[in-house]
């Protein structure tokens, strides 16, 4: 897991945008998801925050990239 403050601001003020203003529910879930991450909270401390399974949590702090907000519309086939 990144250790806290891993996103640059350019990143944070982008995440914080696309929970402000998309209209996707998955896509809002897994910027927090990302955000919260940076605060310093553990996968089972978003889990429970957000009610997302622990490995679903983790699957997003992974693989979401903060870079291409487009990441965090993919479906999620496994989890």
């Amino acid at each position: 897991m990144p250790a806290k403050g891993f996103l640059t601001a350019g990143q944070q003020e982008n995440l914080q945008k696309a929970v402000k203003e998309s209209e996707d529910s998955h896509v809002i879930e897994r910027a927090l998801m990302l955000l919260l991450m940076n605060d310093g909270k553990t996968y089972k401390e978003i889990s429970d925050f957000l009610g997302y399974g622990y490995r679903s949590v983790a699957y997003w702090c992974v693989h979401g990239n903060p870079e291409n907000l487009e990441s965090l519309l993919i479906a999620l086939i496994l989890i």
